[in-house]
């Protein structure tokens, strides 16, 4: 451990010396005036001393934890085994569990720093930022759909999503990452990254065909400053909305000061980064395009245009007077609010232009689509269309007024306010610029507040939720309510300790999530048991509030998707791009369900490329805690339900995904029960079996197989009752159908699982299919690298003698390959019903 020893003592000795540095030297001008110097945490971010070390400690985030514990008369568990803490950190940084090869690499690694390197290669694998981003989508309530009842698709949403994906990859040091969400259309606007990072301002659910559009403006700027207080400074500002905020010092013009930074933002989909010669040969190629097609067009229009006019009138006329007038009038015209208004009308105005040649007479229809086929052939002249994305712009260098609104009630105006920060955590007037001439500059003072070095909020808000994403619980353990209402610090100096550590390090976000799960705090076991003085420990401290041990914590829905599908070897590692669309229940709501994607590999990429729709969300996660896609999450529940064990009992998503896993084991191990065990354990659980399980699960595969050959022989032509239905596991809680008396064999008592005796056999699936859906696309170019290293060869999976039935269901043959197929396959199914699965100690 000398290596870790040197840099601690490196640590501790030029801290001072870091802070002085950022101090002299800050990353961002205080141009707004000083911070108040009110209660922690609404006082400047200072650093503060880390308490003396001792040996235990690794790092000063342990000499922050070791200073309470001995407070309490505590002292720390054990340091977890090299397995189980394989098994946590990579799920941590990853999502997913390590593979057989990467547990052999590191378990025979000697080195004193085994550790951190296995770190460094986590946090720069592409996995990590997709293991990120989750945790900040729940967080800004993400979704790809309006929400209400219409829930309309917003096609362009993914891009917000892959920007997340690959800012936390490429370390996008976090101040910047605000910028751009905030406002990278005003600052960066030739950068096509900052103008899809505006899609969070875009995330709101959106009853675009409301007619009482004032109210639906309303709505969009209430839930925008609540969900930036929540999410960014951790205030319950949303409280203030209606009156004064009953518990923080924040009062109702407050909350309208600060709404006024996002006053001015329209929608815009049809915005597009490039250099001014980009832009120049786009238009010069365009120009040319409609010069050579100009008659055509002009025909097509002649045509199309009648019906198109009468459809928007239509549409129009369901809107006030008001509003009418404002989509009527020319842009020149028009208010800064009445630009808005009119903006929010015309998507409702222009839906339904795709009706326009159903209402054509047939001659007139006939005639048009031969004019569209004349005019597709010049194509190859028309430049191709510029990338956009789900951003906002300003209407303009002015902004609509903004009004402190009794009750809330955007019919009841009081006075005008300008936009302001809140007293509570140094108020003041920002120094706003028009920027370029197009936009009013407020989001930008905003955004260059935020991230302000000495801010009280952003640097500690952020490093409180990396805090809880690794040990479960945050330093405040109410991560958006840093006020009055929410829980105290449990350790505020270690709170400020890493707030400024984030803000010295540049703002880099892995520095920290390195920092964390390499401190000996990290790596305690979990387990009670083996804590030196558990009784003390859980008399004092029974919530676990001083960190003397980890927590053990359940997957989420995504990844215990995602785990399933690592484990079968059937995971599509493609990243970015439109969402993946896997294959619904059959109960599901014909109204907002889904076609599934046709490449039955689409279906299998990971969950966080799962279309996230509002009003259906995906069953499994739904049934472990997703939030509800409308709301800021700041960490999901963990509830226990009959539908969870239900769902996993029952899913043919798990099903499925156990067959498949047969096939690899077997492909992979032939007939080998006890290799096929050990690997499976591994893949599981990233530990081999216990001999007792290892003898318990030879057993019920034996007995499992025994029972499918009965009923297999049973089902052969000429045997049986007339009528038997054939042998399949399908379904079945007991024995296969047919057996007639035979005792199907319970599943193995695993040591620290749940009871898994009404598991039913897995449904296995044809070995061609298990092997397309290992494959990933062809259009992706890429290969799931974690299964090539545990599954065979991709060529396929020899046919261990299972045959469909007429209505496509695979059933075992009456050959032994068969049946002991369907027992691996019943085997399988049981690990992914284990707690053990479900939990990361």
């Amino acid at each position: 451990m000398c290596r870790t020893r040197l840099y601690r003592a490196v640590w501790f000795g030029v801290a001072g010396l870091w802070w002085l540095a950022v101090a002299v030297c800050p990353r961002a001008v205080a141009e707004d005036g000083s911070f108040s110097r009110g209660p922690w945490p609404f006082v400047p971010l200072a650093r503060p001393e880390p308490p003396p070390a001792n040996p235990w400690c690794l790092n000063p985030i342990d000499a922050f934890v070791w200073q309470e514990l001995a407070a309490a008369g505590l002292q720390p568990n054990i340091e977890a085994d090299r397995a189980a803490l394989l098994r946590r950190v990579t799920f941590d940084l990853t999502g997913l569990f390590p593979t057989p090869a990467e547990q052999a690499e590191f378990l025979a690694d000697p080195a004193p720093d085994a550790y951190e390197r296995l770190v460094d290669r986590l946090l720069a694998s592409p996995l990590y930022g997709e293991r990120q981003a989750q945790f900040w989508l729940d967080l800004v309530r993400y979704a790809e759909t309006d929400g209400f009842k219409a829930d309309g698709h917003r096609p362009l949403a993914y891009k917000y999503r892959d920007y997340v994906i690959a800012a936390f990859n490429a370390d996008l040091p976090y101040d910047r990452f605000l910028l751009q969400q905030l406002a990278g259309d005003e600052l960066e606007p030739a950068n096509p990254q900052a103008l899809a990072a505006t899609g969070f301002l875009r995330l709101y659910p959106d009853e675009y065909n409301a007619a009482n559009l004032e109210q639906r403006r309303q709505e969009i700027l209430d839930d925008l400053t609540e969900t930036v207080g929540l999410a960014l400074l951790g205030l319950t500002v949303g409280c203030a909305r209606c009156h004064d905020h009953k518990f923080d010092e924040l009062s109702q013009e407050e909350y309208y000061r600060f709404q006024a930074f996002f006053a001015a933002l329209v929608e815009r989909d049809d915005l597009w980064a490039g250099t001014v010669e980009a832009h120049q040969q786009y238009a010069t190629q365009l120009a040319a395009w409609e010069q050579a097609t100009a008659g055509l067009r002009g025909e097509i229009e002649a045509l199309i245009g009648p019906a198109r006019e009468a459809l928007r009138s239509d549409a129009l006329g369901k809107f006030r007077a008001e509003i009418q007038a404002a989509v009527l009038a020319g842009d020149a015209e028009r208010t800064p609010y009445q630009k808005q208004i009119a903006a929010l009308a015309m998507k409702q105005v222009t839906a339904r232009d795709g009706e326009a040649a159903a209402r054509l007479s047939e001659q007139a229809r006939a005639r048009f689509e031969q004019l569209c086929k004349e005019l597709a052939a010049f194509d190859a002249l028309r430049p191709a269309p510029p990338e956009t994305f789900m951003a906002v712009s300003d209407v303009g260098p002015e902004a609509p007024p903004t009004c402190v609104l009794a009750g809330g009630n955007w019919q009841q105006p009081l006075q005008a306010v300008d936009p302001g920060f809140p007293a509570l955590i140094g108020g003041g007037t920002p120094q706003v610029r028009p920027l370029s001439g197009q936009t009013t500059g407020r989001r930008a003072a905003l955004a260059r507040w935020l991230v302000r070095a000495d801010h009280p909020l952003t640097a500690r808000v952020a490093v409180n939720r990396i805090w809880q994403q690794h040990l479960g619980v945050g330093l405040i353990p109410t991560a958006n309510d840093f006020g009055a209402q929410g829980e105290p610090a449990t350790h505020p100096q270690l709170l400020d300790w890493l707030a400024a550590e984030l803000v010295e390090s540049g703002w880099s976000l892995k520095h920290i999530h390195r920092l964390i799960v390499t401190s000996a705090t990290y790596r305690q076991s979990s387990s009670v048991g083996t804590h030196p003085d558990a009784a003390l420990a859980l008399a004092r401290d029974p919530s676990n509030r001083l960190l003397w041990r980890a927590r053990r914590r359940r997957l989420e829905g995504e990844a215990a998707r995602d785990c399933m599908l690592q484990c079968a070897g059937t995971l599509e590692r493609r990243m970015n791009g439109p969402s993946a669309r896997p294959e619904l229940p059959d109960n599901v709501s014909p109204n907002y369900a889904w076609q599934p994607d046709t490449d039955p590999a689409s279906r299998n990429r990971r969950s966080i490329y799962v279309l996230a729709k509002r009003n259906l969300r995906y069953p499994l996660f739904e049934v472990f805690d997703q939030p509800d896609l409308h709301h800021s999450c700041p960490r999901r529940p963990v509830t226990t339900t009959a539908p969870q064990a239900l769902y996993l009992l029952h899913s043919e998503l798990v099903r499925q995904q156990a067959a498949a896993w047969a096939d690899r084991l077997l492909a992979a191990h032939g007939a080998d029960v006890h290799a096929i065990i050990e690997a499976a354990f591994r893949q599981a659980f990233c530990r081999a079996p216990q001999q007792d399980e290892l003898s318990q699960v030879a057993a019920f595969m034996a007995a499992r197989t025994s029972d499918y050959r009965l009923a297999a022989a049973r089902n052969a032509p000429g045997q049986g009752e007339p009528g038997t239905p054939a042998s399949s596991p399908a379904g079945s809680a007991g024995p296969p159908h047919g057996t007639q008396g035979a005792t199907a064999a319970a599943p193995p008592s695993l040591p620290g699982n749940q009871p898994a005796a009404a598991v039913p056999p897995a449904e296995p699936v044809q070995p061609a299919e298990a092997a397309r859906a290992r494959e990933p696309s062809q259009a992706s170019g890429e290969r799931d690298t974690t299964a090539g290293r545990d599954s065979p060869d991709p060529g396929g999976t020899p046919d261990p003698g299972g045959t469909p039935d007429p209505g496509g269901t695979p059933q075992p043959g009456p050959t032994p390959e068969a049946a002991l197929r369907a027992a691996v396959a019943d085997f399988c199914h049981v690990l992914l019903n284990t707690n053990e699965f479900m939990y990361v100690d």
